[in-house]
């Protein structure tokens, strides 16, 4: 949970620093630009302010790692939610519409994080978790899409150190595979995660783990 304030305001500082014309290149998610990610992004934020809200009786069902799914088929960007999002992304127009709505539905959701106990419970998804099980899931969810953020912005700010190294942890977990003490941790989450391909020396390292990838998580 210690990871939430700190991932998600580096992945909002790194939006709110774009220059206007980095919202029409691609991002690291499938058929998505920079601006439908943000715009993602913002629908995120209000899922955590909502989900902190929704009060739920015990026991948990699910913790900060059992509430990830792993599926093999990387997602295309076209199910009706992601194409909903690139509508979204579109209306905004003017990309400061777009940073200013972030800015102010993700400070709310930073301060509600701030602000919860983290041994309440709540409900998403139809899963129960402690609130800090839930933050702590989105420590993933941030810097895998910070990751996606910079994707084709060569200079961008990277993801913070520490959620890269939790996210591997939680990737691990999630997928019960061990990833090369040689990979550092942002190259085992791109490799892992089907972000990008593995070159043959690292397919050679993986080992059996090569032919289960990617491990697409949502």
């Amino acid at each position: 949970m210690d990871l939430f304030p700190t991932t998600w305001a580096a992945l909002r500082n790194a939006v709110a620093e774009l220059p206007d014309e980095d919202f029409a290149r691609p991002s690291g998610c499938a058929g998505w630009l920079v601006r439908d990610l943000a715009c993602h992004l913002v629908i995120d934020a209000q899922d955590v302010l909502i989900t902190l809200v929704t009060p739920a009786q015990g026991p948990p069902t699910a913790d900060a790692v059992t509430y990830w799914k792993v599926s093999g088929t990387p997602p295309a960007g076209q199910d009706p939610l992601d194409a909903l999002t690139v509508r979204l992304a579109a209306a905004y127009e003017d990309p400061a519409l777009l940073k200013f709505h972030l800015d102010d539905v993700g400070s709310a959701a930073h301060r509600a994080a701030a602000l919860a106990d983290p041994a309440a419970l709540v409900s998403t998804q139809d899963m129960v978790l402690t609130a800090g099980d839930f933050l702590s899931a989105y420590v993933l969810e941030w810097t895998l899409h910070h990751l996606d953020l910079i994707a084709h912005l060569p200079g961008a700010a990277e993801p913070p150190a520490q959620g890269l190294a939790r996210t591997r942890q939680m990737l691990e977990k999630i997928t019960g595979a061990a990833f090369p003490v040689s990979f550092s941790d942002k190259d085992a989450l791109l490799v892992g995660t089907g972000r990008r391909a593995p070159t043959a020396q690292e397919r050679a390292e993986l080992g059996e783990t090569a032919a289960r990838l990617p491990f697409v998580i949502g």
